[in-house]
């Protein structure tokens, strides 16, 4: 396996380049170019792509303006053992400041590649295509199916990538493991609700003030109850090693005509995040109730809540801790280090796989930790070695798989 991952080495680093040097940014989420382009490349490497456009509504349902996913599928022996789908996305935030090299660049600088999705998850890419050309040269006795899912909304909660996939019917693996953030396994990470509130009350002139309703004077109470709650979460902590407790943060503030007006309206976004016990249509009920309790009581005065977006928790389901043991196991002999499984605080795409009942982990070419990557930051960029162990963890792991 080690010779065959080894002998394409050079092939793998430069995929991993072209791909970064073809901007996928979500938003906007124009990103059939960048699946084009990645699907032409694994044609070219012997694969038979499929290619799944998502129908334009849906897409501008969800934010974005054009995906389309991509499916390949290799089966060894006779297929008769289990599918395992390589799960990573193409689409990335956009690169925003700070930045020392070009963004799109795909520099190699000190032993890393620099680039917006370097690390999160265009790597990924490489790691599971370049674990299954390694696996496809090296067939053993195999017995099972193995998909790559190449998705392109991660960054918009993944409706129409992994999701939309299930829902059409156009997989449905045993197994599936998704983009990693470090040398841990994870198997499991906090979902998180997005919540408008609409406070609407009544302009009037800065001169005669009592003749309107002022929205913001309405928000200050239900800001002042939001902190209030937010300090009430931390006292809450998940039996989940790396988890941690539920958070809230009121992340954007809109609202007001001019300096002269009483404001009519006042909007605010809230985001939080639920921890694997929590159930987020409980947990949006109880913030909603709190938002218009602590609101007062008016004539003329409207609050309104309404949901953006609710990812749910991912969980480990039944299976899990075979496929995380696995990956574990090979990790700690590659890697020459204790290799844990754990909880991550931020949520993924994953979490679709996990709601169909298909036992999932997170597991990739990550680092040591997820701050080490400067995911979603600038600079992000991932180490040559930490792709290259990837690829042999997960092609070792695979093979194990479908040989049991």
């Amino acid at each position: 396996m080690k010779t065959a991952i080894d002998v394409r080495w050079a092939d793998e680093i430069d995929f991993l380049k072209a791909l970064i040097r073809i901007p996928s940014d979500n938003p906007p989420g124009d990103t059939v170019t960048h699946a084009e382009e990645t699907a032409n490349r694994l044609e070219a490497l012997g694969f038979q792509v499929e290619r799944h456009p998502v129908p334009e509504p849906f897409v501008k349902q969800h934010g974005m303006r054009s995906v389309t996913n991509l499916i390949v599928r290799e089966k060894f022996g006779e297929g008769t053992g289990p599918t395992i789908a390589l799960n990573a996305h193409g689409d990335a935030v956009p690169p925003g400041e700070g930045w020392t090299s070009d963004p799109y660049g795909a520099e190699e600088i000190a032993g890393a590649i620099y680039g917006r999705g370097a690390a999160v998850s265009k790597s990924d890419f490489a790691t599971y295509a370049f674990a299954l050309l390694a696996l496809k040269e090296a067939p053993g006795k195999l017995n099972g199916t193995v998909e790559l899912h190449l998705t392109y909304d991660e960054e918009a909660g993944g409706f129409v990538g992994p999701r939309w996939l299930l829902e059409q019917g156009l997989t449905r693996p045993d197994y599936a493991i998704s983009a990693g953030f470090s040398h841990a396994v994870t198997t499991a990470h906090n979902g998180c609700l997005h919540l408008e509130i609409v406070i609407r009350g009544r302009q009037a002139h800065a001169a005669t003030p009592e003749l309107g309703i002022d929205a913001l004077e309405v928000a200050t109470p239900v800001l002042a109850a939001l902190y209030e709650e937010r300090k009430r979460l931390l006292g809450i902590r998940s039996e989940i090693p790396g988890i941690g407790t539920p958070q809230l943060t009121v992340g954007l503030i809109e609202g007001g005509i001019n300096t002269n007006v009483v404001p009519d309206r006042v909007t605010l976004r809230v985001d939080r995040r639920l921890i694997p016990e929590e159930d987020g249509n409980v947990a949006e009920e109880a913030l909603i109730d709190l938002v218009e309790s602590a609101a007062p009581e008016r004539d003329g005065l409207e609050v309104e809540c309404r949901r953006i977006m609710l990812a749910d928790p991912m969980r480990p389901v039944p299976g899990t801790e075979r496929l995380a043991d696995t990956l574990k196991r090979h990790a700690r002999e590659v890697l020459s280090e204790d290799v844990r499984d754990t909880g991550v605080p931020l949520y993924t795409d994953a979490r679709h796989y996990t709601q169909a009942g298909i036992p999932t982990v997170l597991y990739g070419a990550g680092p040591q930790s997820i701050a080490d990557a400067n995911a979603h930051g600038a600079d992000e960029h991932v180490m040559l070695s930490d792709l290259r162990a990837a690829t042999e963890v997960i092609a070792l792991a695979v093979r194990d798989i479908l040989t049991q």
